[in-house]
């Protein structure tokens, strides 16, 4: 019996082995290691697949969010609202920039931010709200524009998990200011190494952020910003070229897997993942909740089911990141989560009967009302 992976690079590469070593071949012919044609080529295809004008490889998601907040003119004494349950590069860029970032809490729904707690949290300071796409699932972005506007402030999106993730209709990344994505390797289109790309429609901010990526230089050796060693490899970039053929199929595998598990958990305790109205939810985790988490993720382990909880404390909670204006209670919704979410495996190379194998586990395991279905 095949053992179940929480992740499968492997095979990933094992199918996609000779374009990936052609691609990995053709750099190393022409020698252009940093920026070059690949990067060139993959950030038009990028910008086509997320239906945007501008894309901007860099080194990080990291970077990408990084770079965004300075396109935007963000700097101390300025205030940027975002979320307590995210991975802490969302909140990290913020500080990177010298700005303060003002937290609010999250929809149990969706695990993305709770559009009815923004208003409150906007200030004379506030400059831009940095919307995170959690899980793959697209937060709701008819309602964060629509306060957006009323109060002139920018959205960035952290879409580091949410690679073709749509919100009626529009890919995620292009709908606000600025997009950010990262290609680790985890991630749905992910890189052998670092990497990421910002995705925006404006003109001037693309040309900025390429500046800014570069040490602040249009021309060689004549920087006229104070600009930051973030730029993308030619081997990570020409590698991602060939992936990213491949991203629909894998997606429509995340999503057939996903369903599945609906279907089939759908009598446990565990609380199941919700997919709100006229989006596409790419999947980069399945994350279910359940009141005896730890137990349940011990217990899944015994049976050879591998799973991860994202993320065990919200970012008020971190020891880099403790505020003295937030104490523990502030955000009810994200510390219940941090303390019951557990992701179950939902990659593209995860078989049916796989599925079928954790979910039965899950179902002997997580209590059920009835026997759970087949």
């Amino acid at each position: 019996m095949e053992p179940i992976l929480f992740l499968d690079l492997q095979s990933e590469y094992r199918e996609l082995k000779p374009e990936i070593d052609a691609a990995i071949q053709r750099v190393m012919d022409k020698s252009q290691f940093i920026l070059g044609p690949e990067v060139e080529d993959f950030e038009r295809e990028f910008a086509d697949y997320c239906q945007a004008r501008h894309a901007i490889g860099v080194n990080s998601g990291t970077s990408a969010l990084h770079l965004a907040l300075l396109a935007l003119g963000i700097g101390p004494e300025d205030e940027v609202i975002t979320v307590p349950f995210t991975f802490f590069a969302t909140v990290a860029a913020i500080h990177y920039v010298g700005a303060t970032p003002v937290l609010v809490d999250i929809d149990e729904r969706t695990f993305n931010i709770d559009v009815n707690c923004i208003q409150a949290a906007i200030t004379d300071k506030t400059k831009a709200i940095l919307v995170v796409h959690l899980f793959g699932q697209p937060a709701n972005m008819d309602a964060i524009q629509a306060i957006a506007r009323q109060h002139k402030l920018a959205v960035i999106e952290d879409a580091a998990q949410s690679h073709g993730a749509e919100y009626k209709g529009q890919r995620v990344g292009a709908i606000g200011d600025i997009g950010c994505f990262s290609f680790y390797p985890t991630k749905n289109l992910g890189a052998p190494g670092e990497g990421g790309m910002v995705v925006t429609n404006n003109p001037e901010h693309a040309r900025t952020i390429r500046m800014l990526r570069d040490w602040g230089q249009e021309r060689k050796y004549h920087p006229t910003l104070r600009g930051y060693n973030y730029r993308l490899q030619g081997l990570q970039a020409a590698v991602l070229r060939v992936k990213l053929k491949k991203l629909e199929a894998w997606t429509q595998a995340r999503r057939s897997n996903a369903a599945l598990y609906d279907r089939l958990l759908r009598e446990t305790e565990a609380a199941l993942p919700i997919t709100i109205a006229d989006v596409r939810h790419v999947y980069h985790l399945y994350t279910i909740r359940h009141p005896e988490r730890d137990r349940l993720q011990s217990e899944l382990a015994s049976e050879g089911v591998p799973t991860a909880v994202h993320y065990p404390l919200p970012i008020h909670l971190l020891p880099a990141y403790r505020d003295d204006r937030y104490k523990a209670g502030d955000f009810p919704v994200a510390e219940a989560c941090s303390k019951s979410v557990l992701s179950l495996p939902v990659h593209a190379y995860l078989t049916s009967s796989q599925v079928e194998r954790v979910s039965e586990a899950v179902c002997k395991l997580a209590g059920r009302t009835e026997t759970c279905p087949r």
